[in-house]
This record gives C-alpha cells, sequence and structure tokens, in this order.
C-alpha cells in the first residue's frame, strides 16, 4: 500500500472513531437527560402532596400500536411556598395515534366544573393540588378517553425550553398589553402585532395574555397554536442535534411519569406524525356559565356529549382537513 494510501485510511479511521465517540456521547447524554425528566419521589414537585399510594404514578406497559394520552399540566407557582402545589394554570392533552399517525391537541378551560375524584366537584385546575392521579383521573373522566402519561412544568421550564431551541418564528395575530403591577411589573406583557421571533419570555406573554373580550377561551387557542409550532420547531434537524443541552435546561423544572423507553417511542411517533385538530373543551357549544355560591365557573350542557364529541375529534375521517374537524358538530337528536 503506498504512503499516500495509507495516510487517506489513517485519515477516515480518525474520522471514523470520532463519529462513534460522538455518537456515543450524543446518546449517553440524551439517554441520561430523559432520564432525568422522571423524578424520584423524593424529588418530585408532588412529593409532600401524595400519599404514599401515589407516590409511584405508574403508567400501563404500551405496546407502541394503540393511541397514547398526555396530559400537560404548566402551572404557576409564583408566590408558592416550597412544595406547595399551586393549581394549573393550563392543561392541555396531547393525543398520539401511531397507526394514523396524527396528533390531536385538547385544551381544557380551567375554570371548568367537573368531579376531582375523591374531593368532589371544582374547577379542573385545582385537580393537580391532589397529585398527578388525581389529575389524570379528573381529566379521563372528563373527556372519557383513558390518560396514561403526564408531564408537568411550571413558567420557568417553558422559558427554558423556548430559549433552549432558539426561539420560535411566530405571527402575533393583535397587539397584546398588560400590567402586571401585583408582581413588580416582572410579567408585564407588551407584545405587538405581526411576525416576529419570540424567545422565552416573549412566548410566555403570548401564551398568558387573556386580556381581551374572549378571556380564557382566545387563550387555549394560542397555546394549543404556540403548542403546535414548538413541536415543528423541535422536529428540525438542529433541535435534535441540541437535544442533550435542551433537556439539561428543562430538566429542573419538569416531572413525569414517563420512562425513558416511553419517551423514545413516542418521540418516534410524534416525528413521524401531523396535527390533526387543535380543540378547546367543553367546545363553545356546551358551555354554560354558572356559579356556585358566588364564584363562577364553567359548566357544561352534557357530559355524554362533551365525550362524544371528543370521541368525533379523534376519529374524524382521516382524509378530511384539519380546519373542517374543528366544526364538527353534536346533535344529541340524530
Amino acid at each position: 500500500m503506498s504512503l499516500n494510501k495509507k495516510r487517506f485510511v489513517a485519515v477516515l479511521t480518525v474520522i471514523f472513531l470520532a463519529v462513534v465517540a460522538f455518537g456515543l456521547y450524543y446518546f449517553l447524554s440524551l439517554y441520561k437527560g430523559l432520564e432525568g425528566l422522571r423524578k424520584t419521589s423524593e424529588n418530585s414537585p408532588f412529593a409532600e402532596v401524595m400519599s404514599n399510594e401515589e407516590k409511584i404514578v405508574e403508567p400501563p406497559k404500551w405496546a407502541g400500536t394503540e393511541p397514547v394520552n398526555i396530559l400537560l399540566m404548566g402551572v404557576d407557582a409564583r408566590g408558592n411556598k416550597k412544595n406547595q402545589i399551586p393549581r394549573s394554570d393550563s392543561m392541555m392533552v396531547v393525543s398520539l395515534d401511531p397507526v394514523k399517525k396524527r396528533i390531536n391537541v385538547f385544551s381544557i378551560l380551567r375554570d371548568t366544573y367537573t368531579d376531582i375524584p375523591e374531593h368532589g366537584k371544582n374547577r379542573i385546575n385545582t385537580a393537580v393540588t391532589h397529585g398527578p392521579k388525581t389529575a389524570m383521573r379528573s381529566v379521563s373522566n372528563l373527556l372519557g378517553i383513558p390518560i396514561q402519561f403526564y408531564v408537568y412544568t411550571d413558567f420557568q421550564g417553558f422559558i427554558k425550553l423556548v430559549d433552549a431551541v432558539g426561539g420560535v418564528d411566530f405571527h402575533v395575530e393583535k397587539d397584546m398589553t398588560y400590567e402586571s403591577k401585583a408582581d413588580n411589573h416582572e410579567y408585564d406583557i407588551n407584545l405587538k402585532e405581526g411576525e416576529q421571533h419570540l424567545d422565552g419570555e416573549t412566548a410566555l406573554q403570548y401564551v398568558r395574555f387573556r386580556h381581551d373580550a374572549l378571556s380564557d377561551y382566545s387563550r387555549t387557542k394560542r397555546q394549543r397554536d404556540f403548542t403546535h409550532a414548538i413541536v415543528e420547531k423541535m422536529k428540525s434537524t438542529t433541535s435534535i442535534m441540541k437535544l442533550p443541552s435542551i433537556l439539561e435546561e428543562i430538566s429542573p423544572y419538569i416531572d413525569t411519569n414517563l420512562s425513558v423507553n416511553d419517551m423514545w417511542q413516542l418521540a418516534s411517533v410524534g416525528y413521524k406524525s401531523d396535527m390533526k385538530a387543535s380543540e378547546q373543551i367543553p367546545p363553545t357549544k356546551l358551555l354554560e356559565e354558572k356559579y356556585v355560591g358566588r364564584a363562577a365557573v364553567l359548566g357544561f350542557t352534557s357530559s355524554d356529549e362533551l365525550k362524544a364529541y371528543v370521541h368525533q375529534v379523534l376519529e374524524a375521517d382521516e382524509s378530511e382537513p384539519a380546519e373542517t374537524q374543528a366544526e364538527i358538530e353534536i346533535s344529541s337528536n340524530p
């Protein structure tokens, strides 16, 4: 073999070893990062509120073929004492169908008045204060579908995630302003209409804004839209390569019952899937405003029709465009 060929082989060998070393480092870092999202009982934010029965919220084994429903819970932990769980500021269910390769998102209005298992009737946003199992059971009973997994975070976790992926290019549909004097203006909202690059702080302003005529109704729609944008950004090659560092940034603020194996499988399903529907729960046609004592809450006219609505969204014709799926009509007199 000539000297030049030997040098060429040596260079290829070095490159190959470098690629293998990087691959091992990447996947070990990724595994460690994913593993860190699932907290032990002692490190979980729910450590103080969960009974011994609920300290480990083990999901059923997932074969990777049936639909999976994940409850996302975001809380505002400002002003809370250590280990005190605040009410959820937002609750969303992400439903992934690995066979149809589709994703549906349901955002639940936080003032929805419903049964909280073993704790009577209350607003749905109080469920998380009793632990993740209670929150999952409450949402499962409301929607009529099983909830296998949960992911919990607070404002800081959301900010860290958006910053870690490099921000998101997003269209803000109108000017949004609000002064938060109670928080010394730390969470003021000041956004201008138009296409812009949102970092963690400005993205939080966008998904929190509810100071308009539609209040929480429009806010939950914005949260679903921005979730879609984050999912698309996470699918990018750049974000995939940055996953270990992204996980390192957000890990302290996340808790979940997803195992690393479940995360691998769900990530694969999510990457290959398309967003098909994004819905508000309860849907407007079933909403009724009511009072419990002097407190205003949101009720719904029929639990059965609400569940039927959810199932029709999930089972909508694969060929039907997403924008018409959102207009599915429920009728109690077929």
